[in-house]
C-alpha cells in the first residue's frame, strides 16, 4: 500500500492511526503498535520540521510491506524531495540525557529493527525501518484488539 500526502502536521492524527491498523491486524501487540507509531510520527514530524521547513505544500510518500520473513513484521518506507543530509552527521545522544531534541535518530533504532537513510536517485531522502512482532514479545497479546493474519492489500 502506498500514501503520498502534504506536508501539514494536521494530517499525521490520520497517518497514526492508519499505522497502528496495519500493525494491529499484522500481529503486533498494543506495545508494537505504539512503537511503530512513534518510529513513523517521528520521521514525519522531521521531515515536516528540518526537511521542508514548515512549508505545507511538500510531498511525502510512505509505502507499507507486511513482512513474513525472517518473521511477522512490517516495512515502512518514507520518502520526500527535501534537502538531502547525512545521518552520520548527528551524533548519537544517550536516551536518559535530559535536554529538548536531538533524540530523533537514537529513537528510531531504538524502537525499530533496522532504520536506512538514502539519498533517492530522483533527489529527497528515503527512510526505511522494519519492524518484528517479536521485537516486542508475544505478538497474540489479548489487549492489542489486533487480528493476526490480516495482511491483504499491504503489498504496494
Amino acid at each position: 500500500m502506498q500514501l503520498c500526502l502534504l506536508s501539514q502536521p494536521r494530517l499525521l492524527g490520520s497517518v497514526r492511526a492508519l499505522i497502528e491498523t496495519l500493525a494491529a491486524r499484522i500481529g503486533f501487540c498494543q506495545r508494537g503498535c505504539g512503537e511503530l507509531v512513534l518510529a513513523v510520527d517521528e520521521v514525519l514530524t522531521n521531515i515536516i520540521r528540518h526537511g521542508y521547513e514548515g512549508a505545507e505544500d511538500g510531498r511525502i510518500w510512505i509505502s507499507f510491506w507486511s513482512l513474513q520473513e525472517p518473521s511477522v513484521g512490517i516495512r515502512v518506507a518514507i520518502e520526500d524531495h527535501q534537502q538531502v543530509f547525512d545521518p552520520s552527521e548527528f551524533p548519537e545522544r544517550d536516551l536518559e540525557e535530559v535536554r529538548p531534541g536531538g533524540l530523533g535518530l537514537s529513537l528510531l533504532r531504538t524502537l525499530t529493527r533496522s532504520c536506512r537513510h538514502e539519498v533517492r536517485p530522483e533527489g529527497g531522502m528515503r527512510v526505511v525501518i522494519e519492524k518484528f512482532c517479536e521485537d516486542v514479545g508475544d505478538s497474540e497479546d489479548p489487549e492489542s484488539g489486533g487480528e493476526s493474519a490480516g495482511t491483504e492489500g499491504m503489498h504496494p
